[in-house]
């Protein structure tokens, strides 16, 4: 009597090579974090930042010297500051400044930038040498400088050939063009940081195709490195623009708004209203007029470069 055996076939199962898709449990758990991850930064971001904004903007409807309690005058202290003529220049020396900062700094930072992402010879020790400034503090900064610049003891004082009386600033234009060389010498290594990040993402094999149509160093730059660098250059300038639109302690420590109001920027002159005369009101209205001015320029810039319709991660690709 024969036996007949009955084979099972094997369980299914993966075949060999092939890839096992994710279980329908895990891939709900992929993707971006949930927000309880962001809901610290947020909670910061909230107390130091959006509450003292909400707190700015209501008490520049009101009349509070800092000692009494604030009374509610509701226009009155935007209605004297249409009427000051010192607000309208601190206005128009933001204004200047800010230019100045961007036209100096951008081509200054975006040169060195590309040099320091090369391969140069001592390119680390000199970046590193280059990049002191960044260390340093803007207060630190501006007492250096004004140490340097001193008119008895400084540099000027030594070299009258160059500087004449050597009293830089006792004159608008000279004053202005100190506060934007020390802003320049501070923070033109923040941006150069930027652009040798950028430059350093760029394919080589640009460059390379490049060098083989012929083209120099110069066409390289300008055809290249110059186009890949947009997104940098659009971020680069809103902080420029952001930052010159809030300089303080250089003003304060150099010149201190003078001679007379001749430098009075803005936010200086929120400070001169608000902690010198007492005027906390005006004070916060002048503050909100930069916040608002700040977020407006930033939003046209970026409109107007077509930052926000870019949607690579790649540099100069939209």
């Amino acid at each position: 009597m024969t036996t007949k055996t009955l084979s099972v076939p094997p369980a299914a199962g993966p075949r060999k090579g092939s890839r096992r898709r994710p279980a329908a449990s895990s891939a709900a758990h992929v993707g971006r974090p949930g927000f309880g991850w962001a809901l610290p930064a947020a909670v910061f971001f909230a107390l130091f930042a959006i509450t003292p904004l909400v707190m700015v903007a209501v008490l520049s409807f009101m009349s509070w010297d800092g000692l009494g309690s604030p009374e509610f005058v509701g226009l009155d202290n935007w209605s004297r500051l249409k009427d000051d003529p010192v607000m309208f220049q601190s206005i128009w020396l933001t204004l200047l400044l800010t230019a100045l900062g961007v036209a100096l700094q951008t081509p200054l930072s975006m040169v060195l930038g590309v040099w320091a992402a090369g391969h140069q010879r001592n390119r680390a020790v000199l970046s590193v040498i280059y990049f002191i400034p960044l260390l340093l503090s803007a207060t630190a900064v501006s007492v250096l400088w004004r140490a340097l610049l001193d008119p008895n003891f400084g540099i000027p004082a030594e070299a009258t050939w160059l500087f004449g009386d050597g009293n830089l600033f006792g004159e608008q234009a000279t004053a202005i063009g100190v506060l934007a060389f020390v802003s320049t010498w501070q923070f033109t290594p923040f941006h150069t940081l930027i652009y040798q990040g950028a430059a350093r993402a760029v394919p080589q094999v640009l460059y390379q195709a490049a060098e083989i149509d012929g083209a120099g160093r110069y066409r390289q730059f300008f055809s290249i490195t110059l186009p890949q660098l947009r997104n940098s250059m659009i971020t680069s300038m809103i902080l420029m623009i952001v930052g010159g639109l809030t300089t303080f302690e250089t003003v304060l420590i150099l010149t201190q708004g003078g001679p007379g109001t001749d430098t009075t920027i803005s936010a200086y002159y929120m400070y001169d209203k608000a902690f010198k005369g007492f005027d906390f009101g005006a004070g916060s209205a002048i503050a909100l007029a930069l916040v608002v001015a700040a977020t407006v320029i930033s939003l046209i810039v970026v409109r107007v470069s077509g930052y926000d319709k870019m949607r690579s991660t790649m540099e100069g690709v939209s």
